[in-house]
């Protein structure tokens, strides 16, 4: 991806103000947080037609959403939950900054940009659903162009240069291609009927091994179940 090509130039800086935050203490999480409040900012800003700033308030939360992960590592405190957290939030300020814009457009009559600033928003909640959906079939779904940072990159450049409408078409049209070229990659993966993630490998292989041998005990087999039910109820069962 260009943008990941480029975000490696800001790596050492990143690290290098990730290594000043995680001595303070301040959890990964609150620095998660802290990117959704910047993008509900942005959102209203974007609602108020103040695009330049919205902009602005959209860089800053990129940055805390490039910190977490680095103050993590440097606490020691990577979690599993910290990553779904992280991923769950994403998708909220994604909505939040298209709900904004769409909120503008409506009030000042522009149709056809409130629609474009709806498919927008369909586009980017699809793309990672079609990704995550994909990788519970696939080992990887990384195919097509328009993932969040190239979004965000956009809404960005847009935002700060006045030109959202000509962002706002590529982006109701490209996050949609994409999820219709995660959707041909999947079929092509599992059109023979293989499951090739390993979780799917390990249910064929547990359905292809032999089935458990499954004592009955010989009051069952001679019928009299009375004592087990019994002794079921008892216990609350």
């Amino acid at each position: 991806m260009l943008t990941r090509t480029i975000g490696r130039f800001f790596t050492w800086p990143v690290d290098r103000l990730a290594a000043i935050i995680a001595p303070t203490g301040i959890p990964p999480n609150v620095i998660t947080w802290m990117a959704l409040v910047l993008n509900l900012w942005a959102g209203i800003l974007f609602a108020a037609g103040r695009f330049a700033a919205a902009g602005g308030m959209m860089l800053l939360a990129g940055l805390c959403d490039l910190l977490d992960g680095p103050v993590a590592r440097g606490q020691n405190r990577v979690s599993l939950f910290g990553g779904f957290l992280d991923s769950i939030l994403d998708r909220y300020a994604d909505l939040i900054l298209f709900l904004g814009l769409l909120v503008y457009y409506a009030s000042v009559n522009r149709f056809m940009y409130a629609v474009l600033a709806g498919a927008a928003m369909s586009g980017a909640v699809m793309v990672s659903y079609a990704k995550a959906r994909a990788e519970s079939l696939v080992p990887k779904a990384e195919v097509g162009f328009w993932d969040r940072p190239e979004r965000l990159a956009l809404m960005i450049l847009g935002a700060l240069f006045n030109r959202m409408p000509i962002a706002l078409w590529i982006l109701a049209i490209g996050p949609n291609l994409t999820v219709i070229h995660r959707i041909v990659h999947t079929w092509q993966q599992t059109k023979d009927g293989r499951l090739p993630l390993a979780g799917n490998e390990l249910s064929a292989n547990l359905a292809s091994s032999p089935k458990p041998q499954i004592s009955i005990p010989a009051s069952i087999q001679s019928g009299n179940s009375t004592p087990l039910l019994t002794r079921a109820a008892k216990r609350g069962n």
